[in-house]
């Protein structure tokens, strides 16, 4: 049958329900979830959700119903509900949500099952449900309407449901280590905090342009100068660049920062924090990802920046000379990138960093990737800064804090002059801020979606977030 006399004929059951005086969009129920019920429970019981499965036989239904927390059998009968009840059964749908009242039972082959006494129509379906053996499978209408992929996959709801409970993890961690959860604005009038393209708009009332944020960290950092000593923000942050299976426009960070810390205390908060929700989950260090074995036993492998490249032949990586011989003679284009540090990122990226299963820290970068970082002692071209990897993902980035106002607004006049997506404008707001005096810290950036991808065995950030950003339907 197609879908549109599906359709017609879904709209006459929905007439007919109206016809008995019934309203066929029900209201407040009360109810027990699914997941509390067993075969010791006597008594009456009451569950609401949604119809899966119906399974007809003359008299008598069997039919598959499930709430957030579950799925149950339940069991129609015209003999217990009566003529009346059984006559509105006729009239429910696949994907119709009712409310049941019964009691439990066991059937011969062992399956707790509700027996039904009476129902509530709750809210009649008028649209069509996938074919339940095939599940949705389509990718393009799993992102665009979610909701059928949550009513249709188990597995959806499972990876939102660990992502939930993922959050809640950090929030506990950071919160029984003294920190304090913050909220910082999402408008700012200068971007700033790091490298890539705003989104603009515009506030009519005050008739200026703001961004939204790329990053909250300078708002974060005044709050160290304030005297808040152990900051994070759970923040959504926004980047007006491409859309693929690791990135989206709008997407969810961890971003903490711990006054009198340095690089390294950051870097065993992140392995102390990723590793406890590891085996809190999966009760174990090991866990699976695409065709990846991950091992997340400390300590974690650490890496210097500089010696990445020495494999390559690059024994100076300031010698664009050497960087181009080794795409040669890797056979790799540089695709018209002639600045060094691009250079040296797209050979990280399509070298390097898929071979960085296990977690691994690369640290200790050059200070002009690295503007807001501390400089490494000694060695003023370099900074106290790490990258994680798991997986074959950036997954975090942390850094020593640059506190000095002076030498802070040396490096953004430095920014300013090199090429860039985004409006330079120094933050002399920020930099006042730190004439002030911000104590020593470390600061941490943790990408949670890549996290949550990487934990749930999901190979594409949108499989991990409720509403990715689509292209419009042509």
């Amino acid at each position: 049958m197609s879908e549109d006399l599906l359709k017609k004929e879904k709209k006459a059951k929905l007439d007919w329900w109206k016809s008995q005086g019934i309203e066929p969009y029900g209201r407040r129920y009360t109810r027990e979830a699914i997941s509390s019920l067993n075969a010791e429970r006597k008594g009456e019981v009451s569950i609401a959700g949604r119809i899966m499965t119906i399974r007809r036989h003359g008299k008598a239904a069997f039919c598959d119903v499930i709430d957030q927390s579950g799925k149950i059998q339940v069991y129609f009968k015209k003999d217990v509900l009566g003529e009346v009840l059984f006559e509105r059964f006729k009239n429910i749908d696949v994907g119709d949500i009712i409310g049941l009242r019964g009691e439990l039972f066991i059937t011969h082959t062992g399956q707790l099952t509700l027996l039904v006494k009476d129902f509530t129509l709750l809210s009649k379906i008028i649209g069509t449900l996938p074919e339940k053996w095939h599940g949705l499978k389509d990718v393009e209408i799993r992102y665009r309407k979610r909701y059928l992929d949550l009513i249709m996959n188990p597995e959806s709801r499972k990876t939102f449901s660990m992502r939930v409970k993922i959050l809640n993890m950090i929030r506990n961690f950071l919160n029984n280590a003294g920190y304090v959860e913050v909220e910082t604005p999402m408008m700012h009038t200068i971007p700033g905090g790091a490298e890539a393209r705003p989104f603009i708009t515009h506030h009519n009332a005050l008739d200026m342009d703001l961004y939204l944020r790329i990053a909250p960290e300078l708002y974060l950092k005044r709050l160290l100068v304030g005297g808040m000593e152990k900051v994070y923000e759970i923040n959504r942050s926004f980047r007006n660049e491409g859309i693929s299976t690791l990135h989206n426009p709008e997407f969810t960070m961890l971003e903490l920062y711990c006054a009198y810390g340095d690089y390294l205390e950051m870097m065993e908060l992140t392995e102390n924090l990723i590793f406890h929700i590891v085996n809190e989950i999966f009760g174990s260090n090991e866990i699976n990802f695409g065709d990846m074995r991950i091992d997340f036993g400390l300590p974690w492998k650490k890496i210097y920046w500089e010696d990445c490249w020495k494999r390559f032949g690059i024994e100076n990586w300031k010698d664009k000379q050497q960087i181009k011989k080794a795409f040669s003679d890797l056979h790799l284009d540089t695709e018209g990138k002639e600045d060094i540090f691009e250079l040296l990122d797209l050979l990280f990226k399509r070298k390097i960093e898929p071979e960085l299963v296990d977690p691994t820290f690369i640290i200790k970068f050059p200070v002009e990737i690295s503007p807001l970082a501390k400089c490494w002692p000694g060695e003023p071209s370099m900074v106290e800064r790490f990258e994680l990897y798991i997986g074959g993902l950036e997954i975090a980035n942390a850094y020593s804090e640059l506190n000095d106002p002076i030498e802070q607004k040396k490096r953004f006049l430095e920014e300013i002059e090199r090429p860039s997506e985004r409006p330079k404008v120094i933050d002399d707001d920020y930099i006042e801020a730190l004439e002030y005096a911000m104590p020593p810290a470390g600061g941490l950036g943790i990408g949670i979606d890549r996290l949550v991808m990487v934990l749930t065995g999901c190979p594409s950030i949108r499989d991990v977030i409720l509403f990715p950003l689509l292209r419009p339907k042509q």
